[in-house]
């Protein structure tokens, strides 16, 4: 007997927005045939729910109640200021910056300094190329059955195609800005290809904002394909924070790492009611490092997942995951990190830890780690972590003339200053710093 799932008014709708704009997506004929797999393979999926494994703390076939329609921001009215106002702390970096407004590339609102050994394209003009074609597709390969990435697929509207030259060393971050905008309530799917060229170094920096006035409803659904070529050196920073009371943010980090290479990649979410970070990570290279860290803030009704993936595929690479959480409220943090040693790959050091800091005692943190290792001589090991503030240091802020809420703010920005401090760029670090005293001000 066959048993048809029933859709729901969501899944719907997309399959419904997608044949309806299907025309007017950017890309080539092979980008057009990638679209309609993707949405058939949507359509077969549907959204996650929580009888799938690593979805069952994020169920979003009952948390998303409707698909928001597709608009670009291509022709709304928007000034340099307005992207300052949106970006905040960031303002402070001096960066190249490249600037979407839900969706769209907005070259009047970007700004580029000297670009010797940098390529920055916008997604939509390079999909009519083969070889960025192939680039934009390639993270597809092996996520069949990521229904998210697949939706992100059938919509992609723009984004960045990033090349780093061989050798090229970048004085300045590169900032791409992704800002959610305008009073009507919209979904926007934006993909970025990230390709660091051996030997090169670079700091990018995606930020994920809203300008104030913005609808309070928001869907955002992001992927970035992240390459690292051998010997390169790449520090990786995403900020997704809005001030929406309703904005859902789904993500996808895919990276590829080669030989002898360094990878350093940081998240920080705040302020977003339904996040889903996914990040995968593949070592295609001997001797390579990763070090992935971040934090999240949840208040209010917040949902924030963290679910990652590090599969140690060649010998003697490292890798280090350190990721916080602070939650009030009755906000929920989630964090399922998996850690995967191949049988060839020995003398792998991997080593994972998940803390969370509970502000209230209805705030709730699930924590999922996970070890499968098939080879002999390795070093991994996993850990977790859930406290509330301690109240005897507390105290001793209280009895040396520290108000109380000066001292949980202090205790609170030590918590996550242990990861935020792994970002070894100090305007960057400074600008997360500010990102999260922000939070903490509210």
């Amino acid at each position: 007997m066959t048993v048809a799932v029933m859709k729901t008014k969501a899944e719907q709708s997309f399959a419904e927005g997608f044949n309806e704009m299907r025309a007017t997506l950017p890309g080539s004929a092979a980008v057009r045939e990638a679209r309609e797999g993707a949405a058939r393979r949507f359509e077969e999926l549907g959204l996650p729910h929580r009888r799938i494994e690593e979805w069952k703390y994020t169920d979003l076939r009952s948390a998303v109640k409707e698909a928001l329609p597709a608009r670009t921001g291509d022709k709304l009215a928007m000034t340099i200021a307005d992207v300052i106002v949106a970006i905040g702390p960031l303002a402070q970096i001096d960066a190249h910056r490249i600037v979407f407004v839900n969706g769209a590339h907005r070259p009047d609102l970007s700004s580029r300094g000297s670009l010797a050994g940098l390529e920055v394209e916008s997604l939509a003009s390079a999909l009519e190329d083969a070889q960025a074609t192939e680039s934009a597709l390639s993270g597809f390969a092996g996520q069949e059955s990521n229904a998210v990435l697949a939706l992100n697929t059938a919509y992609m509207s723009d984004g960045a195609v990033v090349r780093v030259h061989a050798e090229a060393e970048l004085e300045k971050p590169l900032l791409l800005v992704n800002i959610r905008a305008g009073a009507q309530p919209c979904f926007a799917a934006v993909r970025n290809v990230l390709e660091v060229g051996a030997k090169a170094s670079a700091r990018i920096v995606e930020a994920f904002v809203s300008l104030p006035g913005a609808a309070s409803d928001g869907q955002i659904n992001t992927a970035t394909q992240i390459s690292v070529g051998d010997d390169a050196r790449l520090t990786h920073v995403k900020i997704a924070a809005d001030d929406g009371s309703a904005v859902t943010h789904l993500a996808n980090w895919i990276a590829r790492l080669g030989k002898a290479c360094e990878y350093r990649g940081f998240q920080l979410t705040q302020g977003i009611n339904l996040a889903r970070n996914q990040i995968q990570v593949v070592f295609d290279g001997e001797d390579a490092k990763l070090d992935l860290s971040g934090v999240f803030l949840g208040r209010g009704g917040d949902h924030v997942d963290t679910t990652l993936v590090v599969d140690h595929a060649v010998p003697g690479c490292e890798s280090r995951e350190l990721f916080k959480a602070v939650l009030d409220d009755h906000s929920r943090g989630i964090f399922q990190g998996k850690i995967i040693v191949q049988s060839v790959a020995q003398k792998t050091d991997g080593k994972q830890m998940s803390q969370a800091l509970l502000l209230s005692p209805d705030a709730e943190f699930d924590s999922k780690p996970e070890l499968e290792i098939f080879a002999d001589d390795v070093v991994c090991g996993h850990g977790a972590t859930c406290a509330e503030l301690d109240k005897d240091l507390l105290f001793y802020c209280q009895s040396r003339g520290i108000p109380t809420d000066v001292a949980r703010v202090l205790l609170i920005e030590s918590f996550i200053g242990e990861a935020v401090a792994l970002v070894e760029d100090e305007a960057i670090n400074e600008a997360l710093m500010g990102f999260a005293r922000g939070w903490l001000s509210k």
